[in-house]
């Protein structure tokens, strides 16, 4: 199975779920968008040149890592989207919408504090989990119909 792990890059929620998929013995295969901040922000005008006005510069960037959100997304057979309680992530939102506009299955993963802000992007999704843990459960019952 493909997972594409969307979502905040400030905590080590990824590698969670990664590791305990792998101890669960479950055969999943993980994808995430560049989670070094300066290259993701970095990558167009590294590419394709610089721009001296920061708008340009950050449209370059967005616009190359778009390319490969919707590919990682669309090759998912599940997107997990984690919205962290740091920054507001603006751009998972949009990867839950996109996620949903494909019917691919959709996994939120939140804390508490965001269940009113998200309540759209909630109702959009198969199942909402608020630690990492949760989400290796959910995977290991999809896979193997087992249970924690």
């Amino acid at each position: 199975m493909k997972v594409y792990l969307s979502g905040e890059i400030h905590t080590d929620w990824r590698q969670e779920i990664v590791d305990g998929s792998a101890a669960a013995g479950l055969n999943v295969t993980f994808s995430a968008p560049v989670t070094d901040h300066a290259a993701s922000d970095d990558c167009g005008v590294l590419i394709l040149g610089a721009e001296p006005d920061k708008f340009w510069h950050d449209h370059k960037g967005a616009k190359l890592n778009a390319i490969r959100t919707r590919k990682a997304i669309e090759d998912a057979d599940i997107v997990v989207v984690r919205f962290g309680d740091k920054y507001k992530q603006w751009n998972a939102a949009f990867d839950a919408g996109y996620a949903a506009a494909l019917g691919k299955s959709l996994i939120v993963l939140h804390g508490p504090d965001h269940q009113h802000a998200l309540k759209e992007v909630d109702a959009a999704a198969l199942a909402v989990a608020e630690h990492p843990k949760q989400v290796v459960d959910i995977l290991a019952y999809v896979l193997n119909g087992t249970l924690p």
